[in-house]
């Protein structure tokens, strides 16, 4: 079976680097393109060289050749925009994990995917993606009677707050107990507020050092709580979900799939 032909935009940043290198050491993968912006002082120079792992032959470049099968990328809003639209164009699967994007970038998510197959999440990770599931549930089963705060901790250089992956834990919360977020949320607390509001779910988010990522549920009785946590010790572990994603993607139809989606398929 020929290798899945991979391009990698956004190959300078951190995920970036750790995706070339995974994907560079996978035999079903083949890198073909290695994608920064224009200013990057890296270009010209070979993506494997930049990964740590010595010349892989590919220079990183600013654009990407139409020789792929599928596009990765961890960029920013506005060019997660342009690789969907660069991907419906050109036929290519796309899988995302940008985070902090808007109603547009969303569209242009879902627009690429009624021509080519897309996956976009807020976590790679094939921990945090058995989560999900994992806080449904225990929201489901526990109901309004218990509270619930979701805590979640990354980098001092992290744009967006709270978390991609936060909001997506949130939303189970909410899914398991019929809740709309937008009513049931809060982010953050000072001041004197009278106490805490029932069925309102906290979400909070810590800033500093190097702290790749942490996720932590919990649910509290007055008697009991309940933490789910998860912790990811390399971001390798969300390059390597992106990188699992991308060899489940190629040959699908076109539409928006999930991590969920992968992790179904045994």
């Amino acid at each position: 079976m020929k290798p899945v032909r991979v391009a990698i935009a956004g190959c300078c940043g951190r995920m970036g680097r750790a995706l070339i290198r995974l994907a560079a050491s996978d035999a079903a993968l083949r890198v073909t393109d290695a994608i920064t912006g224009a200013k990057d002082p890296q270009l010209g120079r070979d993506a494997g060289a930049i990964a740590g792992i010595g010349d892989i032959g590919v220079p990183i470049r600013t654009e990407s050749s139409t020789e792929c099968d599928v596009l990765v990328e961890f960029t920013n809003p506005a060019s997660c925009r342009a690789w969907a639209a660069w991907c419906r164009a050109n036929g290519v699967a796309l899988v995302s994990g940008t985070t902090g994007l808007t109603d547009v970038e969303h569209e242009a998510i879902r627009d690429a995917a009624q021509r080519v197959p897309v996956i976009w999440g807020p976590n790679m990770s094939v921990g945090v993606n058995l989560l999900l599931s994992l806080v449904r549930q225990a929201a489901q089963r526990l109901g309004h009677d218990w509270d619930c705060e979701i805590v979640e901790a990354h980098h001092r250089h992290k744009a967006d707050a709270p978390s991609g992956t936060a909001r997506a834990l949130l939303n189970a919360v909410c899914a398991g107990r019929g809740d709309d977020p937008a009513q049931v949320a809060i982010y953050g607390r000072e001041g004197v507020g009278g106490g805490r509001m029932a069925g309102q779910i906290g979400v909070h988010a810590v800033r500093m050092g190097e702290i790749v990522g942490d996720h932590d549920v919990c649910f509290g009785s007055p008697a009991e709580v309940l933490t789910l946590r998860h912790r990811a010790l390399s971001r390798d572990t969300f390059a390597a979900g992106a990188l699992r994603a991308a060899k489940w993607l190629v040959g699908r139809s076109q539409g928006l799939y999930t991590m969920q989606d992968v992790l179904s398929v045994a």
